[in-house]
């Protein structure tokens, strides 16, 4: 059954109305029947705008003259009448914003993204400008945002070999199309539509008898990037936080990780922003010392330039196809500590306190010191069980012979 349509509500405006205007379930719309086009938009949120609608080949056309709270009715009635003059005289006062404000190259737009939006609100926005930079700059870089349709994005997925990847880049670039249609940069998101590759869903966890494997060839990766694997196996934390683990929070051999950003020590936060509070089992501060002169600041795994290491996933895959294996990733060593908790009969429970997993608020309310005795226990445990099966011996110590 269809509905009716409402009635459009229209009245001479007034000042005293505006104010008094309240915000219902849904955005609704009053018309001013002093000023042809001029309507005032009232949302949900109470947010209220003037908006100058008018009709362009036979389309209607929607011009944002402004924010009702900062413009006045008797301004919002002269810029609509210029508007409406300016129709009048066959120009498309709306179009022409929107191509003044989405002007500029794809480049252009997705800098002005990170700049404006990103860096801002997305933890991530990191990783997925990498992904633009290194996947779509290149074809894309010097094309109109605008101009950028389906078939262009269809055939720059399809350039990419690995599903996965390929997914994660349709996703980098849908969030900045839709951050530049809420802006009115463009009219609209070319990504939606847009079918994602099929993957299968991974659980990956290393064997028993891979881990032998994978430790030793974890050495082919580099001195800083071998440890930095080894780490996340032994101590199960995400990739991305021990990629930037600092010196400063390894304090009495535990790891203290704060929950929000660390601008001034370029420490990102946690995942979930909660803090968190590892015990540093004695192979992993063997680790460490691998790396360090006594310095008690730093990234730990520092790259080159003294910034933290990266590039830890294309060390794994190098890895893999060097031992002939399915794909494993660095949060696939993270996910082969959890199995280890659990294998050992430390329950799910403890498997998701160490590994910092924020379910149901559980994790943000509990005293996390009140476990240190027992994740003392478990990281030990966990990480004698993993370093008898890298030097190929078994839980008693006796050497055992592998394929």
């Amino acid at each position: 059954m269809t509905r009716p349509k409402r009635a459009a509500l229209k009245r001479r405006l007034t000042e005293l109305y505006v104010r008094k205007l309240k915000p219902k379930t849904q955005q609704f719309l009053v018309w001013d029947t002093l000023q042809r086009g001029l309507a005032i938009r009232v949302q949900p949120t109470g947010a209220r705008a003037w908006k100058c609608i008018y009709s362009h080949h036979g389309r209607p056309r929607w011009l944002h003259l402004g924010d009702a709270g900062a413009i006045g009715l008797a301004d919002a009635r002269t810029l609509a009448a210029e508007a409406m003059l300016a129709v009048a005289r066959g120009k498309d006062p709306a179009g022409e914003k929107r191509a003044e404000r989405g002007a500029g190259t794809f480049a252009e737009l997705a800098e002005r993204y990170v700049e404006h939006y990103a860096k801002r609100r997305n933890k991530s926005w990191a990783q997925a400008d990498k992904l633009i930079r290194r996947h779509v700059l290149p074809r894309w870089g010097k094309l109109q945002a605008a101009s950028i349709n389906r078939a262009d994005v269809r055939a720059m997925m399809s350039r990419i070999e690995a599903p996965v990847l390929a997914n994660q880049v349709l996703a980098a670039v849908s969030a900045v199309f839709s951050w530049a249609v809420k802006q009115e940069m463009v009219e609209t998101n070319p990504c939606r539509g847009v079918d994602r590759n099929a993957t299968r869903s991974r659980e990956r966890v290393l064997s028993d008898t891979e881990i032998p494997r994978f430790w030793s060839a974890f050495d082919d990766a580099g001195l800083v990037a071998s440890l930095a694997l080894k780490m996340i196996l032994l101590l199960g934390q995400r990739p991305g936080e021990t990629e930037h683990m600092r010196r400063e929070h390894i304090v009495d051999g535990w790891w203290e990780m704060p929950g929000h950003p660390v601008p001034a020590l370029g420490w990102p936060g946690t995942k979930n922003g909660a803090g968190h509070r590892i015990w540093l089992p004695q192979a992993a501060r063997a680790l460490i010392e691998e790396l360090g002169d006594g310095a008690t600041e730093g990234f730990v795994f520092a790259g080159p330039r003294g910034g933290p290491i990266h590039g830890l996933d294309g060390a794994m895959r190098y890895i893999c196809a060097k031992l002939g294996v399915e794909r494993a990733t660095p949060h696939d060593l993270r996910r082969t500590h959890g199995s280890t908790i659990t294998a050992l009969g430390f329950g799910r429970d403890a498997m998701n306190r160490i590994q910092n997993h924020k379910e149901g608020g559980i994790a943000s309310v509990y005293d996390r010191h009140g476990y240190a005795e027992e994740t003392k226990r478990i990281m030990e445990a966990v990480a004698s069980k993993i370093m008898a099966l890298a030097e190929g011996r078994s839980a008693d110590g006796k050497v055992v012979q592998l394929r």
